[in-house]
């Protein structure tokens, strides 16, 4: 194991488990034995960085709006955990600020995802950048910043060029090694539907760690393992094999 993350990722937190991208997700997993958890970040109306995987409040917490054009005051009145289940109810969006704390208290690493609202791929990366930078807890590993996003990777680079980054794709393309040297990317995070042993040589073989998402099959993670694979991003971490 290196010292950017183990084998299993708390996706979303345990988010088989509780609602994803919430305080009581990121508390399950910890509670699961995970050991690092990945989340979401992007940004509220005025700047202030929240932890939310959609553009949109629809899906999690019920209600229309966006989140871009939320200020972080009005976004705190929404609760993200009802959909989930009836213990969940109030359940807040939680902030990055908050969400750290979290991690710190219960000692948990973190793969942190910039997912920016559309249009403020630079601003995003920027401002969750600056934060790591200058209030990350020393008692934590170092996190990893991946994004889909090669604009938010660049601005969170300008930053914070000490912070290691991960290049986010789905089926992985063909400029990928090009791509991941200009962004200065250390790892490289797949879906792993789409992986080929052939393709982890190949990423492994030119220094990269690999990491797949979201793998909740621990037949599938095992094969994963076999191939080369460094880590799985799962919803049910304590169901991954971990040897």
């Amino acid at each position: 194991m290196d010292n950017r993350g183990p084998r299993v990722i708390a996706h979303r937190g345990a988010s088989a488990q509780a609602p994803e991208n919430t305080m009581a997700a990121m508390e399950k997993a910890a509670d699961l034995g995970a050991a690092w958890v990945e989340f979401d970040v992007k940004l509220s109306r005025d700047g202030h960085p929240v932890v939310m995987h959609d553009d949109t409040l629809r899906r999690t917490c019920g209600a229309p709006g966006a989140v871009a054009d939320l200020t972080l005051a009005e976004l705190s009145a929404f609760r993200a955990g009802a959909w989930f289940g009836p213990a969940f109810a109030d359940e807040p969006i939680p902030t990055l600020e908050g969400l750290v704390a979290l991690l710190e208290r219960r000692g948990l690493g973190a793969n942190v995802e910039l997912k920016p609202c559309p249009g403020r791929d630079t601003e995003t990366g920027q401002v969750v950048g600056a934060f790591l930078r200058d209030r990350w807890p020393a008692s934590l590993p170092v996190p990893v910043v991946s994004s889909f996003s090669d604009e938010s990777l660049a601005a969170c680079r300008a930053v914070a060029p000490d912070l290691p980054r991960a290049l986010l794709v789905e089926a992985i393309p063909g400029d990928w090694a090009d791509r991941m040297a200009a962004l200065g990317c250390v790892d490289l995070h797949a879906r792993w539907r789409e992986l080929t042993a052939e393709q982890v040589r190949r990423v492994r073989g030119a220094g990269h760690a690999l990491r797949c998402y979201t793998v909740n099959d621990p037949q599938a993670a095992r094969r994963l393992f076999d191939w080369g694979v460094d880590a799985v991003i799962s919803d049910a971490p304590d169901r991954m094999p971990n040897g």
